[in-house]
């Protein structure tokens, strides 16, 4: 019988390579600052322990990219090439003394590096992004210029929600009505909107994000993926000048309707098929989340999801965020994590021993060329 996994793997390009991707979301994002600040929040009786990615999310510290690194380098493929995670990485966070300087009215932000450089606990992490990347263990790709809707996050500022003003007031904005049920508009979709005004400031964010992009790395990223998997079809021909050539993301695209008032339409993006704008879909098919999942067999899981996109032709897309690898809030979070990655990856090459890991503007590249 087939399943809906079995459904979504059957439409679209094929390949009879075992491709195996890890895309991983959230990098050079801020969430949660720090333990200190996590405790502040349930001292104010903000549930931050209800949502997983404050309980554990953060920018990744050295040893958080240290002790990743050492998973990935563990195994290699069948080229002798170690595992790689596709780093989705936001390019800037929110200045927030400026944006406080100006009584919410103005918008800015800073590259996420100096974020990094700014705390003591992270000031030598990009130099260890760097090692990862000269290690093809870590390919950063294009996540946007920051996990945030500048207009909405900053109408809730200024109209003094309780829970958004406190995390501005301890350095963050990563708040949803799972912890805090008086945010009554989500604003971490930082392109959550259809309206032609949004698109137009959209058009903006996406050119300087790509620019911070190849200033900071050194490269231009050729794939995209949008914050909560949303966006409208009016934002591509500006991804597409900024160079994007490869939409990252789950089979279902979720396009705003308006100001995505609560509501969205949904489009099926199978791998290797096309957006109306020519951006070519990757899809992830497979899910590794054991920090949204602790209780799962999240190993097992994902190699039944890879054992379908193999049986149907596809690469192995597996999703799984970066707060399955931040140890610095809570090192239980890694302790967990990083022991079942390593099975994971051992396992899949056990399993097939012909395996490639393969980035995802590579994987697109693949599927252009139809090899």
């Amino acid at each position: 019988m087939l399943t809906r996994k079995d459904l979504y793997n059957i439409p679209g390009w094929h390949t009879r390579k075992h491709l195996v991707v890890i895309e991983s979301d959230d990098w050079g994002s801020v969430r949660m600052p720090s333990a200190a600040a996590y405790n502040q929040f349930l001292a104010h009786g903000v549930r931050v322990d209800l949502d997983p990615y404050c309980r554990y999310d953060n920018l990744a510290t050295s040893e958080d990219l240290s002790n990743l690194f050492e998973v990935l380098n563990s195994v290699k493929d069948c080229y002798g090439n170690p595992a790689v995670i596709t780093a989705n990485a936001v390019t800037a966070n929110p200045d927030f003394e400026k944006i406080a300087a100006s009584n919410f009215e103005n918008y800015y932000y800073e590259p996420f590096t100096h974020t990094l450089a700014k705390s003591p606990r992270h000031t030598d992490a990009f130099a260890l992004w760097q090692q990862g990347m000269d290690a093809k263990l870590f390919h950063p790709q294009l996540h946007g210029r920051e996990h945030l809707n500048v207009k909405k996050w900053l109408a809730a500022l200024r109209s003094a929600e309780p829970a958004t003003l406190l995390a501005f007031q301890l350095g963050t904005f990563g708040l949803t009505q799972d912890s805090a049920p008086t945010i009554k508009q989500y604003y971490l979709g930082a392109f959550n909107s259809a309206l032609p005004t949004d698109i137009e400031h959209y058009r903006t964010i996406i050119c300087e994000g790509a620019e911070l992009f190849n200033t900071i790395f050194g490269f231009r990223s050729e794939s995209f993926i949008a914050p909560t998997y949303e966006w409208s079809p009016d934002i591509e021909p500006h991804l597409t000048a900024a160079g994007i050539k490869y939409l990252q993301g789950t089979v279902c695209q979720k396009i705003p309707v308006g100001d995505d008032q609560g509501t969205i339409l949904k489009r099926r993006c199978f791998q290797g098929t096309q957006s109306p704008h020519g951006l070519i879909y990757l899809m992830r098919n497979c899910f590794f989340e054991p920090s949204l999942k602790p209780e799962a067999d999240n190993v097992g899981e994902c190699l039944h999801h890879i054992k379908k996109a193999f049986r149907w032709g596809k690469a192995a897309n597996i999703c799984s965020h970066r707060v399955n690898f931040i140890g610095s809030i809570d090192k239980r979070n890694t302790d967990r994590n990083l022991p079942a990655l390593r099975r994971l990856l051992s396992e899949i090459l056990r399993n097939w021993p012909d395996t490639q890991f393969v980035t995802s503007d590579t994987l697109g590249a693949i599927i252009q060329s139809k090899s």
